[in-house]
C-alpha cells in the first residue's frame, strides 16, 4: 500500500486534456512540452496546437500538479506526485465527499447494494483502519513511559 503522498496540489480536479498531459508525464518522466505536444500528435486523428499544450502545462504548475525547470533554452516538467499518489489523493476527496453526506441512513443504504467481494473489502479495510489505531495507541503509550532503565542519559 503506498503512503498517503506529503504533496497536494492545490486543486484536484483534473480536465481530460489535463489529466492526459500529466499521464505522458508519469510514463516519460520530466519532458519538455515539444515532447508532450509530439506524443499527442502521435494520434493522427488528434488536432492540437503547442500554445495548447503549453497552456495546460501553465495550469497544471498552478493547481500544484507539476513543476518546471529551466534546461537551456527549454522548460522541462516534472510531476510533483506520482501516479499512485495522485489516485490515493483522488480516492480521499471521493472519500470525503461521499462521507459529507453526513446522514447515516444514506451511508448505509448505499452499503446495502453492496456485492459480497466489495463487502470482504470494506471489512478488510476495517481490520487494517483498527490495526493501525491500535499500533498508533501502543506507539503513545512507549512514548508517554520514556526511556527504560538503562537507556537514559549516560551518567
Amino acid at each position: 500500500m503506498s503512503p498517503f503522498p506529503i504533496h497536494r496540489p492545490t486543486r484536484l480536479s483534473l480536465g481530460p486534456l489535463e489529466a492526459e498531459i500529466l499521464n505522458i508525464l508519469w510514463d516519460v518522466g520530466t519532458t519538455s512540452a515539444t515532447v508532450i505536444h509530439n506524443q499527442i500528435l502521435a494520434d493522427i486523428d488528434r488536432d492540437l496546437t503547442y500554445s495548447s499544450v503549453a497552456t495546460v502545462l501553465r495550469r497544471l504548475e498552478t493547481k500544484g500538479w507539476i513543476a518546471k525547470r529551466r534546461v537551456g533554452r527549454a522548460y522541462h516538467w516534472q510531476p510533483l506526485l506520482s501516479a499512485d499518489g495522485a489516485k490515493i489523493l483522488q480516492s480521499h476527496e471521493h472519500l470525503q465527499q461521499f462521507l459529507a453526506a453526513s446522514n447515516p441512513d444514506i451511508v448505509a443504504a448505499f452499503a446495502d447494494t453492496l456485492d459480497q467481494d466489495s463487502l470482504a473489502q470494506l471489512e478488510a479495510i476495517t481490520k487494517r483502519i483498527q490495526a493501525a489505531r491500535r499500533a498508533q495507541a501502543n506507539q503513545k503509550k512507549i512514548q508517554a513511559q520514556g526511556p527504560e532503565k538503562g537507556q537514559g542519559k549516560q551518567p
